[in-house]
């Protein structure tokens, strides 16, 4: 611990060789970082300029994806400061406040998830009824509350640990995450009560809420014909991958979490990289080239650039 002005500064203690291998790190992650905006803005624009664009899955979309160039944001400029840095050091406000961030979005991701699965489940299975249930108004109202309910749970966590005393300053991890708990001197149990409670409200509970309205899609697209098939897959096989493809990653945050004293110092700072590179990389890469529509507007734009050049 090193405290100035009477504030509190923790070490990010989860970098290998960092002495040695900074400059490659840098130059590695720093592209990673440019790619997971670009790509994810570049979809977010072409939702906002076109028209067609302007329904209630494709306002889904553009939703998630912001929310991963958020999150994102959230980790790569301070990551990078670090990589250069001399010591690794954050202080214990900005830890708090990165934490908050970190778990809002990624708790956001799920419900997000289980709105478009809703849209999906509304448009195939009450197709008559879709643009009665799915008004504009509706949507914003999921969206809005796709991100103001994980904030509303995780701010407690933020008041109550912002008043915990620590014991160590020494955070296994290279950002700030639930590894932080491991650093007060005293546990709560009141406040690992709520935690449970709010795993379940927001990451569990849409997680079965997604499974369940896709086994209802599933049933009614296996009594339909052919086509209907083709476009229910085409439409919901890219949510189920991006859904897949985050619970994995969330599933190993929890891992390296909970049994950090069983990971190499190594293996841990593998596995958190690919945490936050794969998913804000791999969404952009599914809805482009898995959304019929999404996939039109990028192709026109990628190949009418050059001839306007020339």
């Amino acid at each position: 611990m090193s405290t100035d002005m009477n504030v509190t500064y923790i070490t990010l203690n989860g970098f290998v060789e960092i002495e040695k291998y900074r400059y490659f790190y840098f130059f590695m992650m720093l592209p990673v970082y440019i790619l997971i905006v670009c790509s994810n803005c570049t979809i977010i624009s072409l939702i906002v300029i076109h028209k067609n664009l302007h329904e209630p899955m494709y306002i889904f979309i553009a939703g998630l994806l912001m929310n991963s160039v958020l999150f994102s944001t959230n980790i790569y400029p301070k990551l990078l400061t670090d990589l250069l840095a001399t010591k690794q050091v954050i202080s214990y406000q900005a830890c708090l406040f990165q934490v908050f961030v970190f778990y809002s979005f990624s708790c956001s991701e799920f419900l997000l998830l289980a709105a478009m699965s809703y849209d999906r489940y509304v448009s195939i299975c009450k197709p008559l009824q879709y643009a009665i249930i799915m008004r504009r108004t509706v949507v914003f109202i999921l969206l809005g509350l796709a991100w103001i309910v994980p904030f509303s749970h995780i701010v407690v966590f933020t008041v109550v640990n912002a008043n915990l005393e620590l014991c160590s300053f020494t955070l296994k991890g290279i950002f700030c995450n639930n590894s932080l708990n491991y650093l007060f001197c005293a546990g709560s149990k009141a406040l690992l009560t709520f935690g449970l409670v709010t795993l379940f409200n927001i990451a569990i509970l849409p997680m079965l809420f997604v499974i369940f309205t896709y086994v209802k899609i599933l049933t009614v697209v296996y009594k339909s014909c052919r086509e209907v098939r083709r476009k229910a897959a085409q439409t919901c096989l890219p949510h189920l991958l991006v859904l897949i493809n985050y619970s994995c990653l969330i599933t190993y945050d929890m891992i390296i979490i909970r049994l950090e004293s069983n990971f190499s110092k190594t293996s841990r700072f593998i596995m958190t990289l690919q945490m936050i590179m794969y998913n804000p990389l791999c969404n952009p890469i599914i809805y482009g080239l898995k959304m019929t529509e999404i996939y039109k507007h990028l192709k026109k734009l990628f190949f009418c650039l050059p001839s306007q050049i020339k």
